[in-house]
């Protein structure tokens, strides 16, 4: 792979590939852009197949997070990391301390946090040799585990979306198809339920279904197969991404979709237009699930719950206004969060240049 073409396709500002011999690490952190603030993003670790597998999937999702951190508000550009490696049998916390000792290095133009395959105790290693870093124990100053407030923002884009559909954003006796219910899918559940909806759900473990059954009454269970084409008003993917493809789109049957997980579209230009072509409202992924990046970058401050609670509500407003921008100017959904984060990056970038890390702010426990 020609790495700087890659590059400049996506208009990254820096790759770092982080190697340690004695700890088997093999890192690759991606900065996209830092016109609004420093990096924030998680660290996946997966097995991949090969290091360029590797590199266009860090890529990828460090760009997600300069427009998610800029549709929601947040004064943070967009970075990534991914470790090479199985979660399931490689972790160590050398392994991890090593790679804090990489993060330390880029004197803050990248706060790391946990992602797939990674979790809090990941983290509270790293932290070891690093100041920039989120996704903490709330013992230690940290925000915890992000997907109740993940949820709660995915709930308020909902509600959001109902009510530009249909003029009220009551969700009484409303039909809600949740594909997932692990972590931020049980919280959205309890959500849905709370306010009269009916939930018919799906995941692919057991062990989540048996859970959501025994905890709320009246949800109905179906298989992972059958969950697209049920008559629904809302349908929420809050599982895998790319399930909004040529073979679904047909089979769905409802008004909305709008769920938490991630790059829910497997082509965004293509199959937003087929959404909007059947008359179903899109809820961009990466706006309505910002509620938990907004909660890890609440610790960038000093953790408040009520305050990043408060700020996962304000996704309402912002679907909102996604809706405005896609209706005035005729085009999707999807088109229209892009340009929400994008004219919002150009107008700060005007009075404000590329972040340095050499202006140290307080925070938490340390300087970011």
């Amino acid at each position: 792979m020609p790495v700087f073409e890659e590059l400049s396709k996506k208009d990254h500002e820096q790759v770092i590939f982080c190697q340690d011999q004695d700890s088997g690490l093999k890192a690759i952190i991606a900065i996209h852009d830092t016109t609004l603030g420093p990096a924030l993003g998680g660290c996946r670790m997966f097995p991949y197949n090969n290091e360029e597998d590797a590199l266009r999937d860090v890529l990828r999702l460090s760009r997600g997070m300069t427009y998610k951190s800029a549709a929601a508000g947040l004064n943070l550009g967009g970075g990534k990391a991914v470790i090479i490696g199985n979660p399931k049998t490689d972790k160590s916390e050398t392994l991890f301390r090593a790679y804090g000792r990489f993060v330390q290095g880029l004197a803050g133009r990248y706060i790391t946090a946990e992602d797939v395959g990674t979790t809090v105790r990941e983290m509270e290693w790293v932290r070891m040799e690093t100041d920039y870093v989120t996704g903490i124990s709330r013992a230690l100053g940290g925000s915890g585990d992000p997907s109740p407030v993940t949820a709660l923002g995915c709930y308020e884009g909902i509600k959001a979306s109902v009510k530009w559909q249909t003029g009220n954003e009551s969700l009484e006796g409303k039909v809600v198809a949740v594909q997932g219910v692990g972590a931020v899918g049980y919280h959205l559940v309890q959500h849905l339920t709370r306010d009269g909806a009916k939930v018919i759900a799906t995941d692919i473990d057991a062990e989540n279904l048996r859970r959501i059954s025994t905890d709320f009454r009246g949800v109905e269970v179906v298989s992972p197969e059958a969950i697209y084409g049920v008559p629904c008003d809302v349908f929420a993917p809050c599982a895998m991404g790319a399930i909004i493809n040529d073979d679904t789109i047909p089979m769905l049957k409802c008004g909305i979709v709008a769920g938490s997980s991630n790059n829910q579209l497997a082509d965004e230009e293509k199959h937003a237009a087929a959404l909007d072509k059947k008359g179903i409202l899109y809820a961009p992924d990466y706006v309505i699930n910002a509620g938990g990046l907004i909660n890890v970058a609440n610790e960038l401050e000093g953790y408040n719950r009520e305050r990043a609670v408060q700020q996962a509500a304000s996704i309402y407003n912002i679907v909102t206004t996604i809706y405005q921008i896609a209706r005035d100017e005729k085009i999707t959904t999807s088109r229209a969060a892009n340009a929400l984060a994008e004219r919002r990056i150009a107008r700060i970038g005007r009075i404000k240049g590329t972040f340095t890390g050499t202006q140290p702010q307080k925070r938490g426990r340390g300087i970011i």
